[in-house]
C-alpha cells in the first residue's frame, strides 16, 4: 500500500499532512484550508486550524496585559504593533481616533485578536475605570520615568502614539503615567513599534514569562 494512502492532499505549510482520521476527530481543523495548504504565519500547533478554533484557544490564555494606538494618521506603525500584541497573546488592542487603521504590518494577526475602538482618549479613559486598568503612556516627555524604574502593574493598558508626534496631548493627560525607555546612542527617539515590542516584553518578564 502506498505509504500516503489515507492522507489528504493538502500541505502542513512546512511539511507534513493531515490524515482522513485526524479531520474526521478533530472539529478544530478546516477542511478548506487542508484541501489547499496552509501557509499561514501561525506556529506549528495551529496549522490547518480554522480561525475561530485558534481564537478560542488562544482565549483560554490572554495576559491580563491591554495595548492602546492612537490612530491619528493612518501610521504604517499600527500594524507592527498589532501583531507584537499577537505574539504575546495580549487581551486587547485598542485603537483610539479613526476606527480605520493601517492592517498591512499586522500580517492578518489582528483576526485572533479583541480589537477595540475607542472614538476619543476619554472613552479609553472611561473603559479603564470600569474595568480596573491603569493607562501607561510609552513617550518621552517631560516627566515621565524609566520603564524598568518599577514593575509595570498587572493591569496595565500600554499607550503608544504616532511616529511622527508621539502620544497626543489629549491622551496624555488620561495616562496613570508615562514611562520612557532609556538610551544611550545619539538619537532622541526610535520608531514606535521597537518600542513597542520592547514595552510589551517588559511586562511580559514580570507577569508572563514562567521560565
Amino acid at each position: 500500500m502506498d505509504g500516503d494512502a489515507g492522507t489528504r492532499s493538502g500541505r502542513r505549510g512546512w511539511g507534513g499532512r493531515v490524515t482522513d482520521a485526524e479531520q474526521a476527530v478533530d472539529p478544530r481543523l478546516d477542511p478548506e484550508l487542508i484541501e489547499q495548504g496552509d501557509t499561514r504565519n501561525v506556529v506549528d500547533r495551529y496549522r490547518f486550524w480554522s480561525v475561530e478554533a485558534i481564537r478560542a484557544d488562544l482565549d483560554e490564555s490572554r495576559s491580563a496585559l491591554h495595548i492602546a494606538i492612537e490612530n491619528l494618521d493612518h501610521d504604517l506603525n499600527i500594524g507592527s504593533i498589532v501583531r507584537t500584541g499577537n505574539a504575546f497573546n495580549v487581551g486587547g488592542v485598542h485603537i483610539v481616533g479613526r476606527r480605520r487603521w493601517n492592517r498591512r504590518g499586522a500580517m492578518v494577526t489582528d483576526r485572533y485578536l479583541d480589537i477595540i475602538h475607542q472614538p476619543e482618549p476619554a472613552d479609553l479613559a472611561g473603559w479603564a475605570q470600569a474595568n480596573g486598568y491603569a493607562i501607561i503612556g510609552i513617550d518621552n516627555v517631560p516627566g515621565c520615568t524609566d520603564l524598568e524604574a518599577s514593575p509595570l502593574p498587572e493591569r496595565s493598558i500600554l499607550v503608544f502614539g504616532q511616529e511622527s508626534n508621539g502620544i497626543s496631548p489629549e491622551l496624555l493627560a488620561e495616562c496613570t503615567e508615562v514611562r520612557q525607555i532609556p538610551m544611550y546612542g545619539s538619537t532622541r527617539s526610535m520608531n514606535v513599534a521597537a518600542a513597542a515590542a520592547i514595552a510589551i516584553h517588559s511586562w511580559s518578564v514580570t507577569h508572563q514569562y514562567r521560565g
